[in-house]
């Protein structure tokens, strides 16, 4: 079930990251049509509550008859559409800090708007947003519980095994937060040793 977990997490941290960053390059872009939809896609999927998100993937989707994907796949397709809008939140709160003139610079310099993105503006974003770009994955993380009330087998699942078999769910349980806890800790860790590393000078 642990297993289960991490691959949600995993594959979801991956391509919400993704997701992400072409959503906060598209609300500053100098686009007005991107700059829209990256706005209209983030107010909607902030005030979304993500078992609802769910609920689309695991009933509605089926029905637009586009591709069939398994359980499985639906699951990793929520948790990615729903945390991206708040990766890219985080990610565009980073970018607003990068000082203006640096990228007026890059434009006297003849570079595009992809390359002063890329190459200039992303590097000293991202090294300002490792704290709150770590806690919403943390946050992911614990959101892939919500993957097995629709038949994603998970950590989150187990004690619906337990109360089947007649174990004890609260001592179930307790294991299972040690296991979260066994899980989320790393992340805190990590997010500790890039924020010392790459941190910004004030």
């Amino acid at each position: 079930a642990f297993l289960g977990t991490i691959k949600l997490f995993l594959i979801a941290g991956v391509g919400s990251m993704i997701g992400g960053l072409l959503l906060a390059a598209m609300r500053v872009s100098p686009v007005p049509v991107l700059r829209t939809f990256g706005t209209a896609y983030v107010n909607i999927l902030r005030n979304t509550p993500l078992t609802l998100v769910f609920f689309f993937f695991a009933f509605a989707y089926p029905r637009l008859e586009i591709v069939d994907l398994s359980f499985f796949a639906r699951a990793c397709t929520a948790l990615i559409v729903y945390t991206s809008a708040f990766v890219c939140e985080v990610v565009r709160s980073g970018i607003n800090t990068v000082p203006v003139g640096q990228a007026e610079a890059s434009r006297a310099l003849g570079l595009r708007f992809t390359q002063t993105l890329s190459a200039i503006i992303l590097p000293q974003a991202v090294r300002s947003v490792v704290p709150p770009l770590t806690n919403v994955q943390i946050a992911l993380l614990k959101n892939t519980t919500i993957a097995a009330g629709f038949s994603v087998f998970e950590a989150g699942g187990i004690y619906q095994t337990l109360s089947e078999r007649g174990y004890n769910v609260l001592i179930g349980l307790l294991w299972v937060a040690l296991g979260f806890l066994v899980l989320v800790v790393p992340l805190t860790l990590l997010q500790r040793r890039l924020e010392q590393r790459w941190s910004v000078a004030r």
